[in-house]
């Protein structure tokens, strides 16, 4: 096993059987899966997972999806998991996708929650991070404020209350600072080997992070991905259609 520089994640483990780990988006923390890893703690080990630089997990001024998935590996080595399945949303997701490169031999089974496996050339979240340099650079602690400032630069209510969910007693509880900061390298991607085990990619309709155009670069590396769309839903696709998809996690588990 590799010598893992330790992070000592916070993570939430509930349940007995096979683990089943659930790792969350980049401006979320381990509880945006507790409406998914609710439903599956009669049967497995749920293990929900805030990420470095997110919830109550250490802050770290490296962040790239290379570390995080060590930080994961760590993890699943401390806690002696093996036959694992991983459900990752976002950047989890692709945290998840890259932790084959590491402990594939681990892994049985990962699901994908609209994200694929390629370098992004833009992001959607312009928006939200150029609300948070204005709120750091601003140095805004009160809340009314802040929603002022994120309401005058176009953001939706709904995108607003998801990110104060994460601004507690005047601060951010993920590292604001490095996200902006090293947001590219959330968006990068390094074309990995095929990996061969089952792989599934639920994207949501209205969302463009898994694209059409992108399914040949799902197949290439995971060439025994299956894909599901779940109809009306957008980027968060399981807190916006959590019935939709924990039914196709259910048949696919």
């Amino acid at each position: 096993m590799k010598d893992y520089v330790k992070m000592n994640l916070h993570y939430k483990l509930q349940g007995e059987g096979q683990p089943l780990i659930f790792l969350h988006g980049v401006f979320g923390s381990l509880d945006n899966s507790n409406m998914l890893a609710k439903h599956f703690v009669s049967d497995y080990q749920t293990i929900q997972v805030d990420l470095r630089n997110h919830g109550q997990s250490p802050w770290s001024n490296e962040m790239n999806l290379n570390v995080m998935a060590e930080d994961i590996a760590e993890l699943c080595h401390y806690l002696q998991l093996d036959q694992i399945i991983l459900i990752g949303h976002s950047m989890g997701g692709k945290v998840a996708l890259r932790l084959t490169q590491i402990i594939s031999e681990k892994i049985k089974k990962i699901v994908a929650l609209d994200i694929a496996p390629v370098k992004y050339p833009t992001t959607d979240n312009a928006q939200v991070l150029e609300s948070l340099s204005t709120c750091l650079a601003e140095n805004l602690t009160d809340k009314k404020q802040i929603i002022d400032l994120m309401q005058s630069q176009g953001l939706s209510e709904g995108t607003i209350q998801f990110l104060l969910k994460s601004f507690k007693n005047g601060h951010w509880l993920f590292n604001a600072n490095v996200i902006v900061s090293q947001y590219s390298h959330l968006r990068d991607w390094q074309p990995i080997s095929p990996w061969t085990k089952p792989t599934l990619f639920i994207r949501g309709s209205n969302s463009n992070y898994v694209m059409q155009q992108y399914y040949e670069a799902i197949l290439r590396q995971f060439p025994n991905a299956v894909i599901e769309t779940i109809e009306g839903a957008g980027h968060n696709v399981h807190a916006e259609k959590t019935q939709q998809v924990l039914q196709i996690l259910k048949q696919w588990l």
